[in-house]
């Protein structure tokens, strides 16, 4: 069925978010269109503000309003352990445990030569810049359990094992091929908890 033009561009955007298809899109742009005028703009503004705000932390990579972000600049998380993650959806399912106090490095993707993404396309030099002061002791690599993020851990491993810093992996509660973000709590917990050390 054709809709009018406007209609018919909201719903092309709205399908080209992740996990959103042609039936969802259309059913997100009618409920927007049948919802009072201030739900639509509300939902507008906070994109605009995002957009405008939000930015990389200039220690981690995370996103954040702030620079550095609350856990970079944090005087009760441990400077000594970096968590490595891929992405920053996994920070937040991370933070949802409660039970990890170090603090992150977010590489904004994974080792992936297919896709033409290669050590350069990641944040990885102001990793190694992190680890060049001394004071780090182990980093964490809690990359998710799959091709590209094994890849991209053992990379890592490799880059930073050198330096006399323990390596670790998340283990134990993860299957092969999940991600991070939709672990719940308890299973994350004992993953980070059940880290082993890398070769």
């Amino acid at each position: 069925m054709q809709y009018a033009g406007a209609v018919s561009r909201l719903i092309v955007e709205l399908a080209k978010l992740p996990g959103i298809g042609t039936k969802t899109a259309q059913r997100l742009a009618f409920f927007l269109l049948n919802a009072p005028p201030d739900v639509a703009g509300s939902l507008a503004e906070a994109i605009r503000e995002a957009r405008e705000k939000v930015r990389r932390c200039s220690v981690c990579g995370d996103f954040t309003d702030v620079d550095p972000c609350p856990v970079c600049s944090s005087e009760t998380r441990d400077n000594r352990v970096i968590c490595v993650v891929q992405d920053p959806r996994d920070v937040a399912a991370i933070e949802k445990y409660r039970g990890y106090k170090g603090v992150y490095h977010v590489l904004h993707g994974v080792l992936s030569p297919l896709a033409g993404v290669g050590p350069q396309e990641l944040n990885i030099k102001s990793l190694l810049a992190r680890l060049a002061g001394g004071a780090v002791q182990e980093v964490i690599l809690a990359t998710n359990p799959d091709v590209e993020g094994d890849a991209t851990a053992l990379y890592l491993a490799r880059l930073i094992k050198p330096l006399g810093i323990k390596v670790t992996r998340i283990a134990h509660g993860l299957p092969v091929g999940a991600h991070l973000e939709y672990a719940d709590e308890v299973t994350l917990g004992r993953a980070i908890e059940g880290r082993r050390e890398m070769e």
